[in-house]
């Protein structure tokens, strides 16, 4: 988890400065539907070669993946801007003090930044309210399918699907209408999770999967996309890593959804998560056409 802190955001903040500003959207979107296509043959492959070779081998060759893709790592050639410290020399850079400053200055540019600060809203809003659902699947499929635990594998097997068919799309989108899609995949997502909710049935869940898993592809990619676009790049590298940190945030939503569903049941309490997260886009929407109009 320390690692991944420090390694997420210096991998997204390279996305720019390897395919230029006018490609960003096609390549998140492009590196979402790979980790798509991954979720979704990743585990039948460990399975496989779990049964034929043995756990500890099947961990050895993860490691020797992990090894091969830091020496692809070193192969990338940085062809964008060195975002350098503008005030200080490179010793002054080892310095606590320094770090502090450059981490503050991070925080006050998103804050002088009215839309990186919406988008970033955006991100924490979809994650506290539509990612919950994930940890509550299990309750669904126990309690209102009746069925037994090994059931979800179908139900996230076709969300993963969702998302690999939304990230292709994104990723063949280009620059068009990204503040509607965005829009779009946020209510697409809210809708999908009521549905889910008001029918408790296991065949209609599985296949509300797929628009639920679209959603969440859309508005991933896009939201990542225009805050790398739209901060400078000497700040990128800062701005993602205050983005990542809604995945950090994600308790805020799981632990509340998880009372609710001890309150109201799995249905009500996802009921009102979906409906917080439609009513939270029609704000945005309407608030800030800034959104909607972004191309």
């Amino acid at each position: 988890g320390a690692v991944f802190a420090f390694m997420m955001p210096a991998r997204q903040a390279l996305i720019p400065q390897m395919v230029g500003q006018k490609l960003v959207s096609n390549a998140v979107a492009l590196n979402a539907a790979a980790m798509s296509f991954s979720t979704l043959a990743a585990p039948t492959a460990a399975g496989l070669l779990y049964e034929f070779i043995g756990p500890g081998k099947v961990y050895l060759l993860i490691t020797v993946l992990n090894f091969s893709s830091i020496i692809f790592t070193m192969l990338i050639k940085n062809k964008g801007y060195s975002a350098a410290p503008k005030n200080g020399s490179a010793s002054d850079s080892n310095r606590p003090s320094v770090l502090i400053s450059d981490m503050l200055q991070g925080l006050k540019y998103v804050r002088n930044n009215s839309f990186i600060l919406i988008l970033l809203a955006i991100a924490l809003s979809t994650t506290i309210l539509a990612q919950p659902f994930r940890f509550i699947m299990p309750v669904f499929i126990v309690d209102i399918y009746g069925l037994k635990a090994g059931s979800m594998g179908l139900l996230v097997s076709v969300m993963g699907l969702g998302a690999l068919i939304g990230s292709i799309y994104i990723a063949s989108l280009g620059n068009r209408l990204r503040g509607k899609v965005l829009l779009i995949s946020s209510y697409l997502s809210g809708f999908s999770l009521l549905l889910i909710a008001a029918v408790p049935l296991y065949l209609f869940a599985a296949l509300i999967m797929l628009p639920l898993g679209l959603g969440d592809a859309g508005r991933r990619s896009i939201n990542m996309a225009l805050i790398m676009e739209e901060a400078e790049e000497e700040y990128r590298g800062r701005v993602m890593s205050i983005y990542m940190l809604n995945w950090g945030l994600m308790p805020l939503g799981v632990l509340p959804a998880g009372l609710m569903a001890d309150w109201l049941g799995g249905q009500g309490s996802i009921a009102v998560l979906a409906v917080l997260l439609i009513l939270f886009t029609v704000w945005i929407t309407f608030k800030h056409p800034e959104i909607r109009r972004y191309q």
